[in-house]
Order: C-alpha cells, then structure tokens, then sequence
C-alpha cells in the first residue's frame, strides 16, 4: 500500500470524525436551544432532529433521548479541555495550564464565549429550569462522571501520575468541574448580566492559590 493511499485514508477518517462531532453538537445545541425556548416537556426527539436537519433515526446513533443530548455538551466541552490541557506547554504549571485550558473553552480571547450564558433574564431563568428537570439531573450527574474521568486522566499525563492509583488526578478533576458549574450557576443567578469569563478566572485563580479563606485563616 502506497503512503499516498495511507495518508488519503487518514484524511478520510478525520473528515468523518469531524462530520460525526459536528452532528453530535448541533444536535446538543438544537436540543438545548429548544428546551429553554419551549420548555422541557414540550420538546421532542423528532423536533430536535428537524432543527438540526437531520432524521430521528440520526439523533437514536448518537444519543438516548434529549436528556442525554443535553448533557452531551458538558461532557464535549471538558473532553475539549482535556485536548487543549494535553497541547499546553509542557513547562506550564499545572493550574495555570489548566486555567488556560478552560477560559480557552468558556472565554477564547478576542470572541464571545462557545455556548455562553445569555444575558437575557428569561433566557437565564429557563435554563435554570430546564437543569432543574429531574431526567436532565440524572444525566449530567452521569455526563460530569465520565468527563471528570477524561481531566482526571490528562492531569494525570500532566503529572505523571497513575489516575488509578493516585488520589491527586481525580481530586483536581473534581476541582476543576466543580469551579465551572459554580461559576456557571453564579452568572445564571445574577441580578445583573454576568459574563462568564471574568468569574471562571476568579473561581480558578482562588484553586491556584489555594483557596485560602477571604480575609486571611478564621
């Protein structure tokens, strides 16, 4: 076989690839939008489908219902961070590789943020409903497990440690999605507009030091 054969192969298996996650998003994406517009109930696999032009037997290859296409979109975004934690320099210390790593998904420099919170009131308040939803609950509580497993195991590359055997890998994974949902869930409680970047950088630059209590030890 010709290395021009084996290079056109590869080609080929990374376009379907990105085909592949292109659908996967614009159907988590479709399914979230929808949600929050409609309301949960009033959502279905076929209205998703259609929104993202694609067959419900389509949505089926990839997910379960809407619930887990929801979810979907927590577990690409930490998978993401995972990606760009690994491309890092490999001098970076860890937390400001991971800093980086994360503003880099939720804050890219010079654009509005991937997936964003909204600004607008009843956009905000729908989607604390829509997460409220106990279906939706049970996913993301699965989808955050199996993203924390994929940090847990660049960390782990990062510091050459076993994520089987070390507690250090998957405590900092913990960390890190903890700090996004809390910062995620402070901008969607606000009174006022809240972007979402400048509260990550608070919440990660508060781990990097520590976490030391307000006002010194009490």
């Amino acid at each position: 076989m010709s290395h021009e054969r084996f290079v056109g192969e590869d080609a080929a298996l990374g376009l379907r690839e990105r085909k592949r996650r292109e659908t996967r998003s614009a159907l988590s994406m479709a399914a979230i939008r929808l949600c929050v517009e409609r309301g949960w109930d009033k959502v279905t696999v076929d209205d998703i489908a259609a929104a993202a032009n694609v067959s419900p037997r389509t949505f089926r290859n990839y997910f379960s219902g809407k619930a887990e296409a929801v979810a979907s979109r927590h577990v690409d975004r930490v998978l993401r961070i995972a990606d760009e934690l690994r491309a890092r320099p490999a001098g970076e210390p860890l937390w400001d590789s991971i800093t980086g790593a994360v503003l880099a998904e939720f804050a890219p420099a010079d654009s509005a943020p991937r997936g964003g919170l909204a600004h607008d009131r009843r956009w905000q308040d729908a989607v604390r409903l829509m997460l409220a939803d106990p279906a939706l609950h049970g996913e993301i509580v699965k989808a955050n497990a199996a993203a924390q497993d994929e940090l847990a195991a660049a960390i782990a590359e990062r510091t050459g440690l076993d994520p089987d055997r070390d507690l250090y890998p998957k405590l900092a994974a913990a960390a890190v999605c903890a700090a996004i949902g809390v910062a995620t869930e402070h901008c969607l409680r606000a009174d006022e507009p809240t972007p979402l970047g400048p509260v990550l950088r608070e919440a990660f630059d508060r781990l990097t030091a520590g976490l030391p209590a307000p006002g010194g030890d009490r």
